[in-house]
């Protein structure tokens, strides 16, 4: 296994660590729920340097974007950000993504972790604007500052104020490196995410001046249990769980990225087909008011009857509730059937939520 920049720094606060995408990483520091409730009341620190960056390089390069990503990348301007995702012909997914549009000739994406090499490889298949693609997953550290308090914490940092509006990026210096700013995050709250090439050093600098600025909002490390608890209430996609080549966007709940309407993509053909022809199935978020723990693969029954399965389930730590994602047949669906948890051997009553799941009653 590989570790991150910050490894160090994680050892030091005592992280349990786990395996995830080749990577060993910090699944907790103290606890799933007092992360979780520290993000959501105050300030906290996730390690993701996991993630991806490819660039996309040319006088192609919006062309480019354009073909792989299903969004509409021509909306996008320098100092924008754009949620997105690739599909194959079939409509299936390939990632979900950012796209940095750092100028016209110049874009960054950002992919999962463990879908770096499916994803630099498809892009290089289908390269045929003639565009520079540059896999600098290797190169880049990252760290998300995610909670009510984040800008108060980053700002002192970089000594600059932080006034971005939401999917928007700036940069900034510090002690002699240079960052990507993004005001960006998979919490749902307020925060920012630090892109920066360095070494060891370099990340273990910021990671002290961070903690320094955020002493007095008692500013906490964060592990990847409690950023996938945190995400799932805001009933964000996981790929592998929600997203993968068996799904399409359409039936995952992103049609709102997903820009039929525009010139030619890949997948599209199939996606106007699924628009036209109905969906097979669909993604529903689900709560309970029982005492359960829905997990992911756990059947979703309608009188007995398996209908659909969890994708990602927990008991919410800010509405102390079972909630769930789950894919149901359409056809359940329409009917506006009751639909159940299954837990060994025993339905569990569960409604169908407007989300975020935080907001849910």
């Amino acid at each position: 296994m590989r570790n991150t920049k910050f490894h160090s720094a994680h050892i030091a606060n005592k992280a349990k660590m786990v395996e995830f995408a080749g990577y060993n990483m910090p699944i907790q520091y103290s606890s799933i729920i007092a992360e979780h409730k520290a993000v959501r009341s105050s300030v906290g620190v996730f390690d993701v340097s996991h993630m991806g960056e490819v660039f996309i390089k040319g006088d192609n390069a919006l062309d480019f974007v354009q073909k792989i990503t299903i969004n509409d990348a021509s909306k996008l301007f320098p100092g924008r950000v754009q949620y997105s995702a690739m599909c194959y012909p079939d409509g299936g997914i390939v990632d979900d993504l950012l796209v940095y549009c750092i100028s016209p000739q110049e874009f960054l994406l950002v992919i999962n972790a463990s879908n770096v090499e499916k994803d630099y490889a498809w892009m290089c298949e289908n390269n045929t604007e003639g565009v520079e693609i540059i896999n600098k997953s290797d190169d880049y550290s990252l760290l998300a500052i995610q909670g009510p308090f984040s800008q108060k914490v980053v700002e002192k940092l970089f000594d600059i104020k932080l006034n971005i509006e939401y999917y928007h990026f700036t940069s900034g210096t510090l002690d002699g490196i240079d960052y990507i700013i993004s005001r960006t995050g998979y919490t749902g709250e307020l925060g920012f995410e630090l892109y920066f090439q360095g070494d060891e050093a370099a990340a273990m600098n910021l990671w002290t001046k961070l903690f320094e600025a955020g002493k007095e909002f008692n500013i906490a490390p964060i592990g990847l249990g409690a950023r996938d608890t945190l995400r799932l209430e805001m009933g964000f996609c996981l790929y592998g769980n929600e997203i993968d080549k068996t799904t399409n966007p359409l039936e995952a709940g992103l049609s709102w990225i997903t820009r039929l309407n525009k010139g030619i993509f890949i997948g599209k053909d199939a996606l106007v087909k699924v628009k036209q022809s109905g969906f097979r199935k669909r993604l529903i978020p689900l709560v309970s008011d029982e005492r359960i723990f829905p997990r992911h693969g756990y059947e979703i029954t309608v009188d007995g009857k398996k209908v659909g399965t969890v994708t990602s389930g927990t008991v919410s730590p800010s509405i102390d509730k079972a909630i769930a994602l789950a894919y149901v047949d359409e056809t359940e669906y329409q009917k506006g059937s009751a639909f159940n948890f299954s837990i060994r051997g025993k339905e569990h009553s569960a409604r169908i939520v407007t989300l975020p799941f935080i907001n849910a009653k």
